[in-house]
């Protein structure tokens, strides 16, 4: 070790001037005050360092705070859809059935129209029908009188058909 060599202690050693000079220059720092300045400027480091911790800590937990706010804010909107989603299908199933029972009525009164129109088709039919069997039949009458006459020949079958279209007319 060379801390117990005696050629260390030597005056003409300039490695004994050197850690004289060392230990003048900490002793001098030391008695101005270089220690309170670098642990003041140390102290000072670390408490803005702590601040600005303390600021991203502020910010994170805002940041959490408004993303608690937004995700509260989207649950309740996908429940406001929802709830709207909800109650179009119910105004739909409304409005189907509105629009069933307004075409079933419809199409009764269509039917209804269509059964009135075919009943006065067949009563407007059966008038000419009858009105072409009377006038068919007074042809007939006609001709067999004006044979009777012109013959003066009597049928008794043909009286009888005579005597029964007059009463089926009426």
């Amino acid at each position: 070790m060379e801390f117990f060599n005696p050629h260390l202690y030597s005056l003409s050693n300039p490695e004994l001037w050197v850690a004289v000079g060392l230990l003048l220059f900490f002793g001098v720092c030391v008695a101005v005050g270089v220690p309170k300045l670098v642990g003041g400027a140390l102290d000072a480091k670390a408490a803005k360092i702590q601040s600005e911790l303390d600021e991203a800590a502020r910010l994170r937990a805002e940041a959490e705070a408004l993303l608690a706010q937004i995700r509260t804010e989207k649950a309740e909107a996908e429940a406001q859809a929802a709830e709207m989603l909800a109650a179009a299908e119910a105004d739909a199933r409304l409005m189907e059935v509105e629009a069933k029972a307004k075409l079933e009525e419809t199409l009764a009164r269509r039917q209804a129209l269509a059964e009135r129109r075919i009943a006065q088709a067949e009563v407007q039919a059966v008038a000419e029908v009858k009105t072409a069997a009377a006038d068919l039949a007074a042809r007939a009458a006609e001709q067999i009188l004006a044979a009777r006459l012109a013959g003066q020949k009597s049928d008794p079958l043909l009286d009888a058909a005579i005597a029964q279209i007059g009463a089926r007319l009426n």
